[in-house]
Order: C-alpha cells, then structure tokens, then sequence
C-alpha cells in the first residue's frame, strides 16, 4: 500500500491509517529528516523480527534506533542524562540526530537484549511526528537501504521504494523525496558527547 500524506500538514485520516498499521504489527516504510527508514511499533516483536530479516540481521544483536516525538519522551526511555549533556541534546532536537544513551527498564528487552544502551532519535519530520503522536509512543527506525548496489546508498524516490518493498511491508508513505545522507551518530552514555559517526548534522562538541 502506498500512502500519500502531506510533509507540511499531514492528513490525519492517512496518518490514522498508518497507526492502524502500526498497532497490528505492521511494518511500514516512512521519510525522516534523512533519509527513508523501515519501522513498526517499539512493541511489536512481530515487526521487529520482521525487519530484521529484511536487513538480514539477527534481531537479537540488531542496533535498532527508535523515534520519540520530543525531548521530554525520550526520558521516558534512558536513565538519567547529566545536564551538561541534556542541554546539548535539547539544542540539536528534533534534527539529524540520535544519540545513543544508557536505556532503562521501559525499552522493549528485544531492543535492549544485553546491550544497557539505545540508540535514540527525535526527526525534524511532521510525518514522524504526526504519527508517533497518535500511535502514543516510539516507532522503530532502520534506514531504507539499496540492496542493489555495491556501496551504501538510500533511496531517495518514494515511487522506487514502493517498486522494491511493495510486497515485503504494509505501507510505504510518500512524504516526498528524501535525503542521501543518514544522521550523525552521538554517544552520549558519558559527561564527554562523543561522534561516532558523521552524518546530515554538524557536529562541533558541547
């Protein structure tokens, strides 16, 4: 299913069709501030699992990222942030960001597993948004790669993505074109915010 929604002011009967999707274990495709991304509910091992096999990775030792809509639900997710690092992560949200922190009890134990840490996004999207507000918590987010060539490259044309994974996921939402270049990557577990990997955003310390 392809789904149209409006980047600048989502319908909500096409964003409440996604829910839908979501909360029976669906696994849709969807536009960050990045670039394409799969996702299913934090909740659903069903779409978890299902993903995984997508990326062909084991579910258990697969470093899912998931999306909050703002700051203040991403506490609900990580222990305490030391203030230092708090303010930094409220300046650069929502944007190209996630920032890996030190998850507590609330995370799904197939997203933690043995790891103490999640990695964790708030997208400058209004699609995103949109649908995690009504859903009423995170979704995952595992970028939409091309399989097909020989180096990592995303697909940035909606109608391309719908070719490839119309028959592998619930629905696939065009929110237009979307972005080459992934998010850059924050450790944050620390006093000290350390760059894993650079991406759409800048980066130039605390």
């Amino acid at each position: 299913m392809l789904i149209k929604i409006n980047p600048d002011k989502p319908q909500t009967n096409e964003v409440q069709k996604v829910v839908d999707i979501l909360k029976n274990d669906g696994v849709i495709i969807y536009p960050t501030d990045t670039v394409y991304a799969l996702g299913c509910s934090i909740y659903s091992h069903k779409g978890i699992e299902r993903i995984a096999r997508l990326k062909k990775l084991d579910p258990e030792k697969a470093l899912f990222t998931f999306i909050c809509t703002d700051i203040s639900e991403i506490s609900n997710y990580v222990l305490p942030i030391p203030n230092p690092v708090f303010k930094t992560i409220k300046r650069l949200t929502p944007g190209p960001y996630t920032f890996i922190l030190n998850a507590n009890n609330n995370v799904p134990k197939i997203l933690k597993q043995n790891r103490k840490t999640i990695g964790i996004r708030v997208a400058d999207n209004n699609i995103t948004r949109e649908i995690i507000k009504y859903l009423g918590h995170p979704i995952i987010s595992s970028s939409v790669i091309d399989e097909s060539s020989d180096i990592t490259e995303y697909y940035t044309d909606p109608e391309d993505i719908y070719k490839e994974y119309k028959d592998k996921v619930d629905a696939i939402i065009d929110g237009g074109f979307g972005n080459v270049i992934p998010s850059t990557i924050l450790n944050c577990t620390k006093e000290e915010i350390e760059c894993i990997r650079e991406g759409a955003g800048k980066w130039e310390g605390m």
